[in-house]
This record gives C-alpha cells, structure tokens and sequence, in this order.
C-alpha cells in the first residue's frame, strides 16, 4: 500500500454516523459539516433517528467518498464540534 495506507478503494459508498444532543440545531450543523467536505450530487443517503429516550439523534448519512484526505478532513471537522458526541 502507499502512504495513505487504507482498505478501501476511491470512490466508494461509505456511512457516516453522527451522534449528538436532539436538539434543533444538531442536524443542520451535522449537514453544514458535511455539505463543506463533499459535493451535494455525492449524498446518497440520510436518515435519523432519536433515542429511546429522546434525549440524543443518530444522522447517517451515506455518502460517495473520493479519498481518505476527504474522509480525515471530514471526521477531524465532525469531531472538533462542540455538539458532536460521537462519529462513526
């Protein structure tokens, strides 16, 4: 492998998991993040779904990854975010 050592191979669909505070805000911030690293046509998918109790959202989003550098870029974003508990 090269230096970008990975197991997939570009382009791939790739699901991305977003978890964090149900709030109003949380999904379009999720959105924004993503609409930022990856063109609007490579969406696949989306869905989300609160917790049992409500208190927390589940975004995956499906998307059409073009690389690694793309998809590093993408989870340091998510992860950097305040109201991002937890990326998949």
């Amino acid at each position: 492998m090269s230096n970008e050592e990975t197991l997939f191979e570009f382009p791939c669909e790739f699901p991305l998991k977003v978890m964090g505070r149900h709030d109003a805000e949380f999904e379009n911030h999720v959105r924004d993040i993503i609409a930022r690293h990856v063109d609007e046509e490579e969406i696949l998918e989306s869905k989300s779904r609160p917790s049992n109790n409500g208190n927390f959202l589940s975004i995956t989003v499906t998307i059409q990854a073009q690389s690694k550098q793309q998809l590093d870029r993408l989870y340091i974003e998510l992860n950097a975010s305040d109201a991002v508990l937890m990326t998949l």
